[in-house]
């Protein structure tokens, strides 16, 4: 499969809750993204097939750390998970704040 500008993760499962970031895309200035953590796919969305994409505008401070989120789109069941994870992931330093928009995947 040909992911281009994307990351396939695999699923895990732990004590019961699956941790999917699923596909990743990040638009923007191009500041790469250095440290990820995964998306906890919520059991509600999971037992009910619940698939889709999560839009985020993502404001990035200098230091690489995420400042705030701004919701573009996706289902309200896993709008809470892809935002709790994408405010502790790291970007390359910068020599000032830039926007970013990344899209989490969730399901295949």
């Amino acid at each position: 499969m040909r992911l281009v500008g994307s990351l396939m993760v695999a699923v895990i499962m732990t004590a019961g809750l699956i941790t999917w970031t699923g596909r990743v895309q990040a638009e923007g200035t191009g500041r790469k993204a250095v440290e990820k953590v995964p998306a906890v796919y919520p059991l509600i969305a999971r037992n009910n097939r619940i698939r889709g994409v999560v839009k985020l505008e993502v404001v990035v401070r200098g230091n690489g750390s995420v400042k705030s989120t701004k919701v573009l789109g996706g289902s309200p069941l896993l709008l809470d998970s892809a935002t709790d994870a994408v405010l502790k992931w790291k970007f390359e330093p910068a020599a000032q704040e830039t926007v970013e928009v990344v899209q989490i995947l969730f399901g295949d």
